[in-house]
């Protein structure tokens, strides 16, 4: 029989679950929800493409590159304490956000929050693990994924209701009061807990892996503006590959590592990593360039795109949970292999649509593609720990999530970058370019149109007509679709042959046991 005392820690339990899943909530809604607000974003306070692209970039750059960081801090000076900063922090940068008077202070507000960001997510799941055991973690951590598929599927949505009723400012203040009821309702009934074997932030390691992401990141998405042989594009480059060989001389010298190199030694480690780069690419990308080209360059209201993008996002509810049941017979890395070669297929069909036709045309390719992509995103969180012997699942997961997160920022860096020159290329048989003030003004027409911005993109190259932008665009994205297509196929060629296999005695230890765990796991 419960007795009152524990009907009521019961309840603080769920209180804080629901605080932590609105928290991870609110992540995904800024997301998605920044990138539909990007067009009306660059309408009000004007900007440089570059520094439209940095509103999604410099989010996703802070909060994947800090991930690790934040959970050794949440272990050293507890995690209470620290989901109050991160958590706190994410409130206050989203409301100031509403109050922006220049792109340059938005870009360095996303940044900033997506550092609170990082502090929120990593000490809000470890919370999680100190007040659930057993099979009531496992469906804490699953509330605390679908919260994420929720606010993925439904962020282009809420931003779209916003900006057409009260404009774009007001996304970034719901988000702000979505994460000021989770601090309220959370907070006061989390237990303050900490690591006592704790050594502290792996200082170097963090200085360096984060320079390595800033200085490739800005390379790569500055190389559309000045080129990629130009001087500041080179040295960005060179700077970050310095950075990255800094890193691992670091982290195979220091006794308590931010990052565990030795991990890669296990081919089915490897192989976890895969997943989440592939979905980067053949999933995540879509998510921030489908809104742009449907509000852009199609001229659909932020609404109809949100209504649109339901397609491509719906599956995250459903499929992950629906493929986790799939493992009691075909195992987790053939599921994952499977759902590339389907999401593959779906960026192919999609590539043969005509995106000025009817839009219901769009709706069944952007389903296979969230189909097929659901089926690696809800078994890799699984995979990441049970290829590694368990006393290392703990870095396991950390450095999983920073190959999710800090990959997602890379993927759509070169996405863009990718697509800008595709741009180009083809407003160069639109306009030739018979100068080089001519030149310039086509590259800054490409990444323009690249940042949904056809109105200054038609201002600054008046010599190409409207229709003619758009059928550049239009080429450009179906030959970007191609590059994705290759990349996903790669993903499932690489998961099959890393994956696909059963653990075997010269795997990694106690494989097969962990496979059985990891079943066992799903079924819960």
């Amino acid at each position: 029989m419960r007795t009152p005392s524990s009907n009521g820690a019961e309840g603080n339990k769920l209180l804080i679950l629901a605080a932590v899943c609105l928290a991870a909530l609110v992540l995904p809604l800024s997301f998605s929800g920044g990138a539909v607000a990007t067009p009306a974003i660059g309408r009000d306070l004007g900007g440089t493409a570059t520094s439209l692209t940095w509103i999604t970039n410099a989010f996703m750059l802070t909060f994947g590159s800090l991930l690790m960081a934040a959970g050794a801090l949440a272990d050293q000076f507890g995690r209470k304490k620290l989901f109050v900063v991160g958590l706190g922090g994410f409130v206050l940068t989203s409301a100031a956000m509403s109050f922006v008077p220049s792109v340059l202070w938005l870009d360095i507000l996303r940044g900033a929050q997506g550092v609170v960001a990082a502090a929120s997510l990593s000490s809000g799941a470890a919370s999680l693990a100190q007040e659930f055991d057993g099979h009531a973690r496992t469906r804490a951590f699953s509330l605390l994924g679908t919260s994420f598929g929720i606010g993925l599927a439904f962020g282009p949505l809420m931003a779209g209701v916003l900006i057409e009723h009260f404009g774009w400012r007001s996304i970034f203040m719901v988000i702000a009061a979505i994460g000021t009821l989770a601090f309220m309702f959370g907070v006061p009934r989390m237990r303050e807990t900490r690591d006592p074997g704790a050594t502290g932030l792996d200082y170097p390691g963090t200085i360096t892996f984060t320079a390595t992401l800033v200085l490739f990141t800005f390379g790569v998405i500055q190389a559309p503006a000045s080129g990629w042989d130009s001087a500041p594009v080179v040295l960005l480059l060179i700077a970050s590959a310095v950075f990255l060989v800094a890193f691992i001389v670091i982290e195979t010298s220091v006794k308590r590592p931010m990052l565990e190199l030795s991990l890669f030694r296990y081919p089915r480690f490897v192989g976890v990593q895969i997943l989440p780069v592939g979905t980067c690419y053949c999933y995540i990308v879509l998510v921030v360039m489908l809104p742009l080209r449907f509000i852009g360059a199609e001229g659909l209201s932020e609404i109809d795109a949100g209504v649109l993008m339901i397609a491509l996002s719906a599956p995250m509810l459903v499929v992950p949970l629906l493929v986790a049941s799939f493992t009691r017979w075909v195992s987790a890395g053939v599921l994952s292999g499977v759902g590339f070669l389907i999401a593959a297929a779906g960026l192919y069909w999609l590539s043969l649509v005509d995106f000025s036709g009817a839009k219901a045309a769009l709706v069944m390719p952007m389903l296979v593609i969230g189909i097929g992509a659901g089926m690696p995103w809800g078994l890799m969180d699984g995979l990441s720990v049970s290829v590694v012997p368990k006393e290392r699942a703990g870095m396991a997961a950390g450095i999983f999530s920073t190959t999710r997160v800090a990959g997602e920022g890379i993927a759509l860096a070169i996405a863009t970058a990718i697509l800008a020159a595709l741009a180009h290329t083809s407003l160069m048989h639109v306009v030739p370019d018979t100068d080089a003030r001519v030149g310039a003004r086509i590259a800054e027409a490409a990444q323009r149109v690249v940042a949904g911005d056809m109105i200054h993109a038609a201002a600054i190259l008046p010599e190409a007509t409207r229709h003619a932008l758009s059928m550049s665009y239009a080429d450009a994205f179906t030959r970007l679709l191609h590059v994705l297509i290759v990349i996903t196929l790669l993903s499932a060629v690489a998961t099959f042959a890393f994956l696909s296999r059963t653990p075997g005695q010269n795997d990694e230890p106690d494989a097969q046991t962990r496979e059985k765990q990891l079943k066992e796991t799903v079924d819960a």
